[in-house]
């Protein structure tokens, strides 16, 4: 792998219908850290229905929030600044006294069209799930987009009027079927047939957050959350069957003003597959500010494995001698040749972290890890990939007993026993090493009939101390082979 390019911080404000909101990213250029992350749920596109005028209030609420975010992207010494504007903005017939009032507070947001918002919407899944194929729905305070996904590239979007501030206290399934069945090209409909509709914003990742709760999923992280029109029905009628007070009670982490949207999301995440007729709906924490940033990266750069680009940018920063994944991975590569290739990638990934935890506290080093593998801000990951990647770390870091036995059940114990395995020939090597690239280069491991051999060069047969020894004999232990090592 090449070595990951900083850049940033850069930021973008994005002026929604329901929320103003400031993120400042830095880190890795192909899958960006949160810097920074405020929003102010003005509520722009309140009223505007009835009024087809933007709030006042909310214009004021809006304009404050951006005279804060100027001053503070401006401390921040930020290289880049977005302002984006969408559907409310779009549609006010006031907008023009918006956006002189924002220019005047320092801000001088490009008012994005319904097809381009699509378009960055969908450009923000493909930069998380870079095989998503099926369609995008980014639902915000004022509007739908629909965007086909299919080998890396978005089509031709539609914009509908169906945002959920639009649509409160008109939730009704029949209208808003009737609303999709006469927007949605056929086109969108044929794709979606049987095919994986990925959700985008606030309102439906929090439909999916509330799924993940009322399940006591063990792993409660929204993105890539996979749910089943049957299981969307269900949740719809008991979204309709709960107030909001009471629902304030059955669930944690929801603001008033989400739980306020959530029989609207409901009713269109509905509607959406009743029309649609997807075979599964995922959740996706990109959306259109991540399209931005992605809209902004070369080929090259697109073509990066998020989650490997992460961990790469992850392990350079936290390793003690500088980066030697992509190097441990071909050490230990020889022991496992049967390996899929989604079962190398999460090797790979593994490898890249094999030293994230090296300044913890000794007791507490592999629990450190492990939380970095199943918790870490990662994309390109599911559930399953999550609970696969903090079992190789634990293993790397010594904790043979440690590991979370419901996190763990999310897959099958012989793909956990496998990871372990991949734990403990980075464990090995890392001790072999001393955790350096260069002594690592001048040996080698790999199976030959029943044996593991471990090959040294002649001179360095100090490097094999009882420490060593000791992991080589785990290691043989759980691979079922003896070991044998050999001075060249």
């Amino acid at each position: 792998m090449t070595s990951t390019r900083s850049f940033g911080p850069v930021g973008i404000i994005d002026i929604g219908s329901n929320s103003v909101r400031f993120v400042a990213y830095g880190g890795s250029e192909r899958v960006p850290s949160m810097l920074f992350n405020e929003k102010v749920m003005a509520g722009l596109g309140r009223g505007l229905a009835e009024t087809g005028r933007l709030d006042d209030e909310a214009i004021d609420m809006a304009v404050e929030a951006l005279a804060r975010f100027r001053l503070l992207a401006k401390e921040m010494k930020l290289n880049k600044l977005h302002a984006v504007a969408t559907a409310a903005v779009r549609d006010a017939s006031n907008a023009g006294d918006f956006i002189k009032r924002a220019a005047a507070a320092g801000i001088r947001p490009l008012v994005i069209s319904g097809a381009e918002e699509a378009r960055l919407a969908a450009l923000g899944v493909i930069s998380a799930i870079p095989d998503a194929r099926g369609i995008v729905a980014d639902l915000g305070g004022g509007s739908l987009e629909l965007t086909p996904v299919a080998g890396g590239q978005a089509g031709a979007g539609v914009s509908l009027p169906l945002g959920v501030l639009r649509l409160q206290g008109k939730n009704s399934a029949r209208a808003i079927v009737q609303s999709l069945k006469a927007g949605v090209p056929s086109a969108l409909t044929g794709t979606a047939r049987n095919g994986t509709l990925y959700l985008v914003g606030g309102s439906f990742r929090a439909f999916g957050q509330l799924d993940l709760q009322l399940t006591g999923h063990p792993l409660p992280i929204v993105h890539q959350h996979c749910l089943t029109p049957a299981r969307i029905r269900e949740l719809r009628e008991m979204v309709r069957s709960t107030g909001t007070a009471e629902l304030r009670t059955k669930v944690e982490g929801f603001s008033s003003s989400r739980l306020q949207t959530l029989p609207a999301a409901a009713a269109v995440l509905d509607g959406l597959c009743r029309v649609l007729e997807p075979a599964r709906v995922a959740v996706s924490a990109f959306g259109l500010r991540e399209g931005i940033l992605f809209d902004d990266l070369s080929d090259e750069r697109r073509a990066e494995d998020p989650l490997l680009a992460a961990a790469l940018e992850v392990g350079e920063r936290l390793g003690r001698f500088g980066d030697h994944g992509a190097l441990l991975d071909r050490w230990i590569v020889p022991l496992f040749p049967n390996d899929s290739a989604e079962a190398a990638r999460l090797r790979l990934a593994s490898c890249l972290l094999a030293d994230v935890a090296w300044n913890a506290h000794p007791d507490f080093r592999a629990e450190w890890a492990v939380d970095m593998g199943v918790h870490g801000n990662w994309v390109g990951i599911d559930a399953d990939g999550r609970a696969i990647l903090g079992r190789a770390l634990c293993s790397a870091f010594g904790g043979n007993g440690i590991y979370n036995d419901k996190v763990g059940a999310l897959v099958d114990a012989r793909v956990l026993d496998h990871a372990d395995r991949w734990g403990r020939a980075i464990r090995l090597a890392q001790r072999l090493s001393g955790g350096t690239a260069s002594l690592l280069q001048r040996t080698r491991i790999a199976p030959r009939d029943q044996q593991l051999v471990l090959t040294l060069r002649k001179g360095d047969e100090g490097l094999y101390s009882d420490t060593v020894a000791k992991r080589f004999r785990q290691l043989g232990s759980v691979l079922d082979l003896s070991p044998v090592v050999e001075v060249a």
